[in-house]
């Protein structure tokens, strides 16, 4: 299957819990209506946002040789995710997460990286860098043997080939963030973080600051998601910032990967960037229904429904 978009980088099965009145103390049971296993990881859950909406897009990574790999394969696999890009890591367990909710705050983690480290760029196919119209790398700082050299040289193959590249974190050990970009940056077409990895990276508190300093950095574009105050777009394609859309929310796991699903989907419908921010923050408003990253991601036609009834406020800066 030929692909319009490389989804690579970190893949999870995550175990996520319907929302608890509160956190147990020790040796405390809680009670919850829902245990939940779903698909986690920024690079599975945006894979499989994409292919909601009906992108041909296959994702590459790294899982183990246990029944949590096996679950990552199969839950990409039945959304025509084309998966022959996860390799299976001999001696290494799936990379996995516990997610709690408790009703009224933010999420708490608890999770294992496992396999995940040991993915690199000789693990994605040329054939793909070759075809894809967005390559997205998602996860970046969790993947140690993926931060070299040869991902600057295969995002600058892809940009060759016309392809758009777009690079999402997670902050994860050594703090040593802005070192570790450096390389990247000027290679990226759109840098994807969320407010708190901005401002951890930068040392800023002011999203607009912190999207100049990646722009003086080298970057293209930069987009930062700010949860319910919105999201922020700086660089070549203008200076806008987007409201969000009114959704019930249930749980924010996997909402900044369904944005990205939801940008990158705009981008290859050729949308402007106010449009990309649409799609984005309409996927994103899909997910936070759900307790988990990719239950409740929209359709292409609900997603094109869902903007036509609501309006999101869009302003230029």
């Amino acid at each position: 299957m030929a692909i319009d978009c490389l989804s690579a980088g970190i893949l999870f099965a995550d175990v996520a819990c319907a929302p608890v009145a509160k956190l147990p103390s020790a040796g405390e049971l809680v009670s919850t209506d829902r245990v939940q296993l779903s698909l986690g990881g920024c690079a599975s859950n945006t894979a499989l946002g994409l292919a909601k909406v009906g992108v041909q897009v296959g994702v590459a990574g790294c899982v183990g040789d246990d029944p949590f790999g096996r679950f990552i394969v199969e839950a990409l696999s039945v959304d025509r995710v084309d998966s022959r890009g996860i390799h299976q890591v001999a001696g290494w367990g799936s990379g996995a997460t516990l997610v709690v909710n408790v009703a009224g705050e933010d999420r708490r983690f608890i999770s294992t990286s496992a396999a995940n480290t040991q993915f690199r760029v000789a693990h994605i196919s040329d054939e793909w860098i070759e075809q894809a119209k967005v390559v997205y790398i998602g996860g970046y700082f969790m993947m140690p043997k993926l931060e070299s050299d040869d991902l600057v040289q295969l995002f600058r193959k892809a940009r060759s080939h016309g392809a758009k590249t777009v690079l999402d974190v997670v902050l994860y050990g050594d703090s040593a963030y802005w070192q570790r970009l450096e390389k990247i940056l000027p290679e990226t077409d759109f840098f994807m973080p969320n407010d708190h990895e901005a401002a951890l990276i930068t040392g800023l508190d002011d999203p607009l600051a912190q999207a100049e300093k990646f722009l003086a950095g080298g970057a293209k574009n930069v987009v930062i998601t700010r949860g319910s105050a919105g999201s922020l777009l700086v660089g070549e394609g203008g200076r806008l910032r987007a409201g969000v859309y009114p959704t019930e929310f249930v749980g924010g796991t996997g909402s900044g990967d369904a944005f990205d699903a939801g940008f990158i989907a705009g981008l290859l419908a050729g949308e402007d960037m106010a449009g990309c921010l649409r799609w984005g923050s309409a996927l994103g408003a899909s997910c936070v229904r759900s307790i988990t990253a990719t239950e409740s991601i929209f359709t292409r036609p609900e997603a094109r429904q869902f903007m036509a009834q609501h309006a999101l406020e869009i302003e230029a800066l």
